[in-house]
């Protein structure tokens, strides 16, 4: 009987897949000055080992079936040579790899500090060791074992059991001819050494297509950029004094192609972008585009956040997508969701055994409304993973803008929970000061990448969400206006002939216009779940409502703040938005539909063109009422200016009655009346003002100068101040 000078027990418990660190008992190791290689494949019923010289050596069977070892005398590279059963395949051993992780990273990622979390964790294709094949490295402090496993190894948790990094929590192993598309997962041993589900790779750039949803060896290598000059430009396209003006579009579901297909990244490459750049739009902001496995999240549940949705293509072929667009100088921005994540079984719920990336109590863990797990902030590595994964998007697919998720979910231990549901913070109040911190420390990592522009989607009064983190604020660019949508939706919602009682709607957001660089939002959230299309939001017969959403729309363009709408509304589509099939672009052919999109894509140019409409949307001084006050008419009237540049003076009618109106002006001469929502193109009566109105030097509304206007039913007019 052969007498090995090694622990026999431990293999028996590698081969049972029981064992923490495998690489502690398999690949090459010293006994007595002699090395040995002991080697497990279950299949196997023998092994040479052959060394680099071309020696030959047979191993021996120890203990358990498919445990091979060979005394190969002084140390060597060598290759195993399988067979058993028929068959014979031979490979190199990932257990006599070094590793690939270095100490600096797993001391930054223990600190919460490593920036590009993303080259640390995942499956990287790489040379190793003069070796092609894939790395795997997964944070999971609390599992007993973890291993790869996918069509490479027969789905066996025993073959790949990873190395074991410490305290850090990481596990890493390297396996050799593992490529491009590769399909596995984790097998997880957690605490209790019980076996978990199999997990989809938290940091893996690829997923299988829904409804499968194991992740998938992508190459991001090497991109091919060809947008040098827009990235070394676009910083001047999020100034607050710059046009903003966004299409929000769920990809799904702008287009599909004949059968119902989704288009491709590459489709939406030319289809997409040539229509944002017909239409005027500066950006073009995706739906999360992170992998979800529910088509009905619209991307908001995401379990992927580093593999951009399979759905569509390749990750090269998304950066194919957004190069294209900025080759038409137009910004990309994402949906960015930090705030939750669903409880799918091979998802972060419970990853390693453990509540690890949420709370273990759902008072903060569980989100009540949709059905999702909140991310403990406060822990550094979750921390960690959520900042880079920002920056993630920011520097590997060029995106220019993160438009953050439900910001105001996450800065409130209560929200949307009632009185014994939450816990409160150290100090007794509802704030949820981790939460803060990360999107403080989001934000300011965030702005190192030159150029880009961070939004809020956040709905409450909170002070300061688009001011500097050094001057105590969250730190966005911009925040969504949600209460100006809300109360002006709510106006034209209403009968014309009652708007009059509801005029502040209109007025008031003026009172708070400047406290935050804000985005005037029509988005996809208003035209679902019940709420109507944009058309059948506004008030009055059917007969008006055309009139009545293109003098809204007016209204919107010529208000302080930067724009974005969402596909569809851009030609008043019909019905509610449908997430599994087409927008309705058959709409366009009819006359009243093709006015609306015409009237947005000149809104959209005039926007551009006159900096008196943008220059100043986020200061007071751009704006001045020249009428605020008119409820009984229904009537407004502004004026926007900007520094060296024309006036603008925006007149909205929000009633069906034709009106001969004085309105007061700063300077005399001929105003051009540069748009009119009235005009036949766009599917009005053609009432105006014959191209202009002749300012005389007769006071009104507190101005020295004013004219005589004709002031359609249902209309906005922009009228521009003479040179």
């Amino acid at each position: 009987m052969t007498h090995f000078p090694f622990d026999i027990g431990a293999l028996q418990a590698v081969a049972q897949g029981r064992c923490r660190d495998a690489f502690a008992h398999l690949g090459m190791h010293q006994f007595g000055g002699e090395a040995w290689v002991i080697a497990f494949d279950p299949g196997a019923e023998g092994l040479d080992v052959v060394l680099a010289n071309g020696a030959k050596i047979a191993a021996q069977a120890v203990g358990t079936h498919g445990i091979f070892a060979a005394k190969i005398g002084a140390k060597s590279d060598y290759s195993l040579h399988w067979h058993g059963f028929g068959s014979a395949w031979e490979c190199t051993d990932p257990f006599g790899m070094a590793p690939v992780l270095g100490e600096m990273d797993e001391h930054l990622f223990a600190e919460g500090r490593h920036q590009r979390i993303w080259q640390v964790l995942g499956a990287h294709l790489m040379v190793h060791q003069g070796i092609a094949g894939t790395h795997f490295a997964l944070w999971a402090p609390n599992a007993n074992r973890v291993s790869v496993v996918g069509d490479f190894n027969h789905w066996d948790g025993r073959r790949a059991p990873m190395r074991p990094r410490g305290a850090s929590g990481l596990w890493e192993i390297f396996l050799p001819n593992v490529g491009e598309g590769a399909v596995y997962r984790y097998e997880i041993l957690g605490p209790d050494w019980q076996t978990l589900p199999l997990k989809s790779d938290p940091a893996g750039f690829g997923s299988e297509h829904a409804p499968a949803n194991a992740s998938v060896v992508r190459d991001i290598r090497n991109p091919q950029w060809t947008d040098a000059n827009w990235m070394q430009n676009r910083a001047k396209s999020h100034d607050i004094s710059a046009p903003i003006s966004v299409y929000e579009v769920h990809l799904p579901s702008w287009r599909r192609a004949d059968g119902g297909r989704m288009l491709s990244y590459l489709e939406l490459a030319t289809q997409l972008v040539d229509y944002a750049e017909w239409m005027g739009f500066t950006h073009i902001e995706f739906l999360p585009i992170s992998e979800y496995p529910f088509d009905g999240s619209w991307g908001y549940q995401p379990i992927g956040l580093y593999a951009p949705t399979i759905r569509h293509g390749t990750p090269n072929e998304l950066r194919t997508l957004i190069d294209a667009a900025h080759d038409r100088g137009i910004g990309v921005m994402i949906d960015w969701v930090p705030g939750h994540f669903p409880t799918d079984a091979h998802g972060l719920g419970q990853f390693d055994g453990t509540a690890l990336f949420e709370h273990s109590d759902p008072k903060e863990g569980f989100h009540q409304d949709w059905n999702t797990l909140i991310y403990n902030y406060g822990r550094i590595e979750v921390a960690n993973f959520l900042v880079s994964n920002a920056r993630y998007w920011l520097e590997e697919y060029h995106i220019d803008g993160l438009r953050v998720d439900a910001v105001a979910s996450m800065l409130y231990r209560d929200y949307s929970r009632s009185e014994g549901e939450w816990i409160a913070n150290h100090h007794g109040g509802r704030e949820n000061y981790e939460a803060i911190d990360l999107l403080r420390r989001m934000n300011t990592d965030a702005y190192t990448v030159e150029g880009i522009v961070t939004i809020a989607e956040e709905s409450t009064a909170f002070d300061g969400v688009s001011r500097p983190v050094h001057l105590g604020g969250l730190g966005f660019g911009y925040k969504w206006n949600m209460g100006w949508m809300n109360d002006t939706l709510r106006y034209m919602h209403e009968d014309p002939l009652y708007r009059k009682h509801h005029h502040h709607l209109m007025t008031f957001g003026l009172h708070y216009a400047f406290s935050e660089n804000y985005v005037l939002p029509i988005s996809h959230d208003e035209v679902v779940h019940g709420k109507g299309s944009m058309l059948q939001k506004m008030g009055g017969d059917s007969a008006h409502s055309f009139a009545s959403l293109r003098a809204y729309y007016g209204f919107m363009w010529g208000h302080p703040g930067k724009k974005l709408l969402f596909m569809g509304c851009e030609f008043a589509q019909s019905r509610e938005w449908n997430h599994n099939q087409s927008l309705d672009w058959h709409e366009v052919n009819n006359p009243a539909h093709r006015g609306v999109q015409l009237l947005v894509r000149d809104l959209n140019h005039l926007y551009r063109r006159e900096a008196a409409l943008h220059a100043q949307d986020c200061r007071a001084e751009g704006f001045d009422w020249i009428e605020g006050g008119d409820a009984e008419n229904s009537v407004f009237v502004w004026q926007r200016a900007a520094a060296g540049a024309p006036h603008i003076v925006v007149v909205c009618n929000m009633t069906p009655t034709a009106r001969s109106y004085r309105i007061g002006l700063p300077s005399g001469g001929l105003w051009a009346e540069v748009l009119n929502t009235d005009a036949a193109v766009y599917g009005g009566g053609n009432a105006g003002n014959l191209g202009g109105a002749q300012a005389a030097a007769i006071p009104h509304h507190g101005r020295a100068f004013s004219a005589e206007i004709t002031l359609p039913p249902m209309a906005t007019l922009f009228f521009k101040q003479p040179s």
